[in-house]
């Protein structure tokens, strides 16, 4: 009756040791009625307690097999700075690499033909995010482009004469941290774009499609036309024409009309529009479009095209919509 007592209680075999079996030889072996009706008391109160109240936690004493246990976890051990610091330089080159490629490149100006916008050894970023979505230059912007044959043929390119200088330009320039002295591209004005009239005779004003600019930007005591006017010229599809702000004294689309495509650029050849001007802190600028260009009868050849060509259409239609009713007339009466 004893281990029956003692199953109930816990439920599993519990260790016996001779102490154990001691203790149970020394019972009556006759129990009294007492015993039973308290045994059987304690044993419907454990059988409950199992499912009312948790069972009682038991200090973890070590692991299974005996084997010490692990003491705290130590802290992982930082790398040094100059460790991280190879690994910075390089997450910095690729984001600066991408960033020029396709978002914003930094470029120097190495000439005097777009003052007073612009001065020598500025430095303008330019946006090549734009163009990746179809966008072409419009009338008044400044853009970056690639020479389109001929335009810098007698122009230097500068470099440093020391070699450890010229591969870390070069390294910054592959980049976009520093503007390229390799490459041969200009800055200019857009003056006038693809199925553009643009022209300008005497002392001026430029006029584009037949309306005259307003040009605040122009250097001070510049004629507008400079001094290379030039008679009308009509813009191909797909290409600008440009001009420098110092009229005087740029190489622009009117020194290059005896040329392949008539001085105009391919739209093809432009980098990207040049919209801030970031160094010298003391220019620094933004570079927007003038509201010259904003003149609703600038580009009115193009919009009334269309409508004109519908109207004079109508006209020719209409004696022979005439015709035709006649005839209907004709037949309905007879």
């Amino acid at each position: 009756m004893g281990d029956l007592v003692i199953g109930a209680r816990s439920g599993a075999g519990e260790p016996e040791g001779p102490g154990r079996r001691v203790a149970r030889s020394a019972e009556p072996s006759a129990p009294s009625a007492a015993v039973d009706d308290a045994a059987a008391q304690t044993a419907d109160e454990q059988g409950t307690g199992a499912e009312d109240s948790p069972e009682p936690s038991h200090p973890e004493t070590g692991p299974a097999d005996g084997s010490e246990s692990e003491g705290p976890a130590k802290p992982r051990k930082q790398r040094s700075f100059w460790k991280e610091l190879p690994i910075l330089i390089g997450i910095a080159l690729i984001l600066a690499l991408v960033i020029k490629t396709f978002f914003v490149q930094a470029f120097s100006i190495p000439s005097e033909s777009m003052q007073n916008t612009l001065q020598v050894g500025d430095r303008v970023l330019v946006d090549k995010l734009t163009p990746w979505f179809g966008a072409e230059p419009e009338r008044g912007e400044v853009v970056v482009f690639h020479d389109p044959g001929g335009w810098l043929n007698d122009e230097p390119t500068p470099q440093s004469s020391n070699s450890f200088v010229r591969g870390v330009q070069d390294v910054l320039s592959f980049v976009g941290l520093m503007p390229s002295a390799n490459e041969k591209d200009l800055i200019k004005r857009v003056i006038a774009v693809g199925g553009d009239t643009v022209e300008c005779e005497g002392e001026g004003p430029v006029k584009v499609n037949g309306v005259a600019l307003n040009e605040p930007y122009v250097y001070q005591g510049n004629t507008p036309c400079g001094d290379h006017p030039f008679a009308p010229v009509k813009v191909p599809e797909g290409r600008i024409w440009v001009m420098g702000d110092h009229r005087a004294n740029s190489l622009d689309s009117r020194f290059h009309m005896d040329q392949p495509g008539g001085g105009t650029v391919p739209v093809d050849n432009v980098i990207g529009r040049a919209f801030v001007v970031a160094w010298p802190i003391d220019h620094w600028s933004t570079l927007p479009v003038p509201g010259t260009f904003d003149q609703k009868g600038l580009a009115a050849a193009a919009p009334m095209a269309p409508p004109v060509a519908g109207a004079v259409g109508a006209v020719a239609l209409l004696p022979l919509v005439r015709r035709v009713r006649g005839r209907k007339e004709r037949r309905q009466e007879s």
